[in-house]
């Protein structure tokens, strides 16, 4: 069994004893403190000391130290101007500042030049080895903590995974695992990354198999999640009122641990009422998805409804052209008496434009941004090399997103939407998957050219790879043409044509792709913030 093989890879780690530690400690009144610097020396710790400002700074430049402890209180140069001197010769080196007194403007001074920690006089034992662990040794314990904790749930993880049933405990089981993955990268192991990959691996391929099951009921049932379709009428209507605007973000393509990683930049501007997690529809892609969030229409009855909008895979001409105009019929529909305002940013410029204006949106009900810039940058990875090298994994894909949205005109936005006292929904239209495995597709000229999931006539498939749908209007979906079924790769598998294999495998290998059906890009984020 897969638990089994796992379990034998679990790893033992043993704690150790930090040695060859180098502390220097300064204090007018070190010969006080021998018994604190003989309990440190039976801890295998090497303590320097000595009692003034002017003779800690030449001692900093003349040995390499791990460590400082400073008194604040001394004759000649205090501890502060000491600590100032220390820190422009050796920015990086953690300062301990310790001090009698309790005085706001001497923490504030010390904080302020990044000591790494600040400790009232009288210091017993037990507080400086605290100090010690917590700034030297925090990386390894840690380390041992998360893994250790990761190892006691891992069994009850395995157990979640044959027992899930339901698309409430597939949303609680994903958002484990995404913790999961955020607290491990920080470690460093390979190995419990790898069992944990191990663990996603087999989450998908249950969760594949529970859509195959599910998902056509789903659309006509009573019990079912929120998708697309209902996003705007289930989570943002709710939040519309007169008395406060509503700034709505759809960033295109931002996973479920994208978000996570942009969730503490939020965190300085806005209070988080409520985190819903829904479903994006079938195709988990823009064309489909997110003209279903603005129209509040499934595919086949957008193309009914609105034939001169709706284009399909093989039409020429933009397929999300017309969102405005679904989102201001949605209104409609719904009778809603609200001012609201649409934009879409696919380029730098417009995103300043916007940012620089924004405060022209504080009489709006409701202002809707849809932002391409995530969705740009998986594509990319695909045809730029230097991007295949900045997103070489999943870790570095969240790194990424984290440094543009810090830097981008988009939270600049969502800051002055807080000034404005804007309430914020942030959510996307579906997530994207790194895919690892091909398998091979066969279909005329008019297959559609869509890497995660295809349509069009004459489609030859491998059976167990695919989600297929043979007539399209069971999932309310448009009929390209007769005969022309959709199929979805599940798992992380990408579409490789036969005739030309070899160079499809090299190409999309190790590329983030979408359409299919996997946790990452099913189970997307909708949150609502109120502004602090």
């Amino acid at each position: 069994m897969y638990n089994n093989a796992v379990l034998l890879s679990l790893k033992y780690y043993k704690k150790e004893t930090m040695s060859n530690i180098q502390i220097l400690w300064v204090d007018d009144e070190i010969e006080l403190l021998k018994p604190h610097i003989l309990f440190l020396e039976r801890k295998n710790y090497n303590v320097t000391t000595c009692t003034n400002g002017a003779d800690a700074i030449d001692l900093v430049e003349e040995q390499n130290f791990d460590i400082v402890f400073l008194d604040e209180n001394m004759p000649g140069l205090t501890g502060l101007d000491t600590l100032a001197e220390i820190k422009q010769k050796q920015a990086n080196l953690p300062v301990v500042m310790i001090t009698k007194s309790e005085e706001e403007y001497i923490m504030e001074e010390a904080i302020g030049s990044k000591i790494a920690d600040y400790l009232i006089k009288p210091v017993n034992p037990s507080q400086i080895l605290l100090s010690l662990k917590k700034n030297l040794d925090n990386s390894r314990l840690v380390s041992e903590k998360t893994t250790s904790s990761y190892q006691q749930e891992f069994r009850k993880i395995a157990m979640d995974l044959a027992m899930v049933n339901s698309y409430e405990e597939w949303i609680e089981l994903y958002k484990k695992l995404i913790h999961w993955e955020l607290e491990l990268e920080n470690i460093s192991d390979a190995g419990m990354l790898g069992i944990l990959e191990s663990q996603k691996q087999e989450a998908n391929n249950q969760f594949f198999k529970f859509i195959k099951k599910n998902y056509q009921d789903f659309l006509t049932a009573n019990d079912k999640p929120t998708f697309s379709h209902t996003l705007f009428k289930d989570y943002v209507v709710p939040e519309l009122n007169k008395d406060q605007g509503v700034l709505w973000v759809v960033i295109d393509n931002l996973r479920y641990d994208q978000y996570r990683v942009l969730e503490p930049l939020l965190n300085n501007y806005y209070k988080k009422e409520e985190e819903y997690s829904y479903f994006s529809i079938l195709p988990t892609a823009t064309q489909y998805a997110r003209n279903a969030i603005f129209s509040g229409l499934m595919p086949s009855e957008i193309e009914k409804r609105y034939p001169n909008f709706w284009k399909n895979d093989t039409d020429e001409g933009g397929m999300n052209l017309h969102e405005n105009d679904f989102l201001t019929a949605q209104i409609k529909r719904l009778s809603l008496d609200i001012k609201h305002e649409y934009y879409k940013i696919t380029t730098l410029k417009s995103g300043k434009e916007l940012a620089d204006n924004y405060n022209g949106t504080k009489q709006n009900d409701l202002t809707t941004i849809v932002y391409n810039f995530v969705d740009m940058l998986s594509h990319s990875k695909t045809e730029m090399e230097v991007i295949k090298e900045l997103a070489g994994d999943d870790k570095a894909y969240r790194s990424l997103t984290l440094s543009w949205f810090k830097n981008s005109p988009l939270f600049e936005i969502i800051q002055k939407a807080q000034n404005l006292g804007q309430k914020l929904i942030i959510t996307t239209d579906h997530g994207t998957i790194n895919c690892k495995n091909p398998t091979k597709v066969i279909g005329d000229k008019n297959i559609s050219a869509n890497l995660r999931y295809k349509t069009g006539r004459s489609l030859t498939y491998e059976e167990k790879d695919v989600y297929a749908v043979r007539n399209p209007k069971d999932i309310f979906l448009p009929t390209v043409a007769m005969n022309a079924p959709f199929i979805f790769a599940k798992d992380d598998l990408f579409f490789a044509y036969p005739n030309n294999f070899n160079h499809f495998v090299k190409y999309y290998k190790n590329t983030y792709q979408h359409g299919g059906i996997s946790l990452e890009e099913v189970i997307i984020p909708c949150v609502v913030y109120s502004p602090k």
